[in-house]
């Protein structure tokens, strides 16, 4: 397929002394038939990444009807896996409530950072957030020694569905510690509880390229995959930034890589022209959206394309 590029929606300059850069992780939830609420992860004054939401109009959503004027979670108590910021990257609905899973980070020593994968959930439409816990659903363990981030969940009857990064190790680049990550899968029953058994959904193209920020939708049997993979060396807005990809699986759990059919590349000029990450893909009143971010990891903001 083929997305038509529509630009920016929403851009962070300084709105709130927690909002001053960045619009990271656009995570949409169909607030009703004519509302989209776009969360999204601006830094504050010391860096640290928040959460979120914008109010767009679904026919035209560069028409932004209402802003978050404050936090919709706080970060994480003192010494937990989001103390240090917090990404959101998944709404799921489940007995009127929504579940959001995220990314929570942690600043680290020997590396920049740290993540691990949580879950908070709403009663008020996403107004507000509250965790259901103060550790991660998702971390690290015996066969997943370094990281857990960017998930995608998918609910199917009794089945739940996580599509997640995890960390490879690092490799040293430029002069830099840099991460290296890849897909992989995990199912539950109840959307908390997660069977892992170590597999690799997306293959990498060379054991420095970097998987992540998955999203799924199935249409007629068909799972269906956009991603977004970069290289490790000059990655920041470099000839290795991130770019989306695409992928298909009949069963969920093995893919088939299909980057040339992702249907979208980089502008010539302006916001997307030199990265484009984050994708978020969702199907109301029988059209494909993509949202997703451009240049600088979400520096200039985020925007969407619609199915052609």
């Amino acid at each position: 397929m083929t997305w038509q590029k529509k630009g920016v929606i929403f851009n962070t300059n300084n709105q709130f002394d927690w909002m001053v850069s960045h619009a990271c992780t656009p995570t949409v939830h169909i607030l009703n038939e004519d509302v989209f609420r776009i969360f999204f992860s601006p830094r504050n004054e010391k860096g640290q990444s928040m959460v979120a939401y914008v109010d767009v109009a679904a026919d035209n959503p560069k028409n932004i009807l209402d802003i978050s004027s404050r936090p919709i979670m706080s970060l994480g108590k003192r010494g937990t896996f989001d103390d240090g910021g917090i990404m959101p990257c998944n709404i799921a609905q489940n007995d009127g409530k929504l579940y959001l899973y995220y990314v929570g980070w942690n600043p680290s020593v020997s590396v920049a950072y740290r993540n691990a994968i949580g879950l908070a959930v709403s009663e008020n439409d996403g107004e507000t957030f509250e965790r259901l816990f103060d550790g991660a659903i998702v971390d690290r363990n015996m066969n997943e020694p370094y990281f857990t981030a960017s998930p995608a969940v998918m609910k199917e009857g009794d089945i739940w569905h996580m599509w997640y990064s995890s960390s490879t190790g690092f490799v040293e680049a430029l002069g830099k510690i840099e991460p290296v990550y890849i897909i992989k899968y995990a199912q539950s029953t109840d959307g908390i509880h997660w069977r892992r058994d170590n597999v690799t959904c997306i293959k990498p193209k060379d054991k420095f390229e970097a998987n992540a920020r998955p999203t799924v939708i199935k249409e007629d049997g068909i799972y269906k995959m956009w991603y977004c993979y970069r290289g490790s060396v000059d990655f920041r807005d470099g000839p290795q930034a991130y770019r989306i990809g695409y992928a298909e699986s009949e069963d969920a759990i093995n893919w088939t890589r299909k980057d040339d059919e992702a249907g979208i590349s980089y502008s010539k000029t302006g916001w997307d022209s030199t990265m484009q990450t984050y994708p978020n893909v969702i199907k109301h009143k029988g059209k494909k959206y993509l949202f997703y971010n451009g240049n600088g990891f979400g520096a200039t903001g985020f925007g969407y394309a619609i199915e052609k």
